[in-house]
């Protein structure tokens, strides 16, 4: 959903891009310095509880995150290393926080919640999974009304206002997020079904020329001598 203000956002962060890239500093480089900010947030502050503070940090680092694009783009080093180690980072950053959200509500004595937290960890995985997966395959998946930026947002709002005392916020998020989560992992399930299924319907193309058995090694009778050319033009 988030998608749609994505080009917005680029114009606001392509100047602060330009003068990040001055300093010397790589795409990839904030990438991976964003997702250490990240797992010291959400794995050193959460577990203990430290709600707040730990969305603080990690609300630091997701923003300084944001500018690899923008450095990749005014700099021209888009490549596909760096889109997969962002793509890898990017995981590695969801599963830490629901993890520490995870360990941070069972030793407070949540443990209902707490498997909930679990279970937004696993069904994100399988969000983006399924999306990168279909892409592979050829297939368009950019649906879901709970993709990353919209699963990040709610769950950090919630444990920054649960840090500072807002009751039931937290639970309420959680909760709103394994609903939404199976919804989105259903609308890209459906969509990728439907496109296969279209794919398996279409008609062949009536042009396309059959895979046979391989050519035999003797030529037919009447051709015997002719050159390599004749021989590709049969094929043809």
């Amino acid at each position: 959903m988030l998608n749609k203000v994505r080009p917005a956002l680029g114009h606001v962060l392509n100047p602060v891009g330009r003068a990040v890239a001055r300093t010397g500093i790589t795409p990839n480089a904030i990438t991976v310095v964003g997702t250490a900010g990240v797992l010291v947030g959400a794995l050193g502050f959460f577990p203990r509880g430290e709600f707040f503070w730990g969305t603080m940090v990690i609300t630091a680092f997701v923003l300084f995150d944001m500018l690899d694009g923008a450095v990749a783009r005014v700099t021209g080093k888009i490549t596909k290393w760096g889109a997969f180690l962002d793509s890898s980072m990017d995981r590695v950053a969801d599963a830490a926080i629901f993890s520490g959200l995870l360990v941070g509500l069972y030793r407070d004595g949540q443990e209902g919640l707490s498997w909930v937290a679990l279970y937004c960890l696993v069904a994100g995985v399988v969000v983006s999974y399924a999306k990168a997966r279909a892409e592979g395959l050829g297939y368009r998946c950019d649906v879901g009304i709970a993709e990353r930026s919209e699963r990040l947002i709610v769950a950090l709002v919630a444990a920054g206002l649960d840090g500072i005392g807002v009751p039931y916020v937290l639970a309420l998020a959680l909760w709103a997020l394994a609903v939404l989560s199976t919804v989105t992992v259903g609308q890209r399930f459906a969509t990728v079904r439907s496109q296969a299924l279209a794919e398996a319907a279409a008609p062949e193309d009536p042009g396309a020329r059959p895979v046979t058995q391989a050519e035999p090694k003797t030529e037919p009778r009447g051709v015997r001598g002719r050159g390599a050319g004749s021989r590709a033009e049969r094929r043809a």
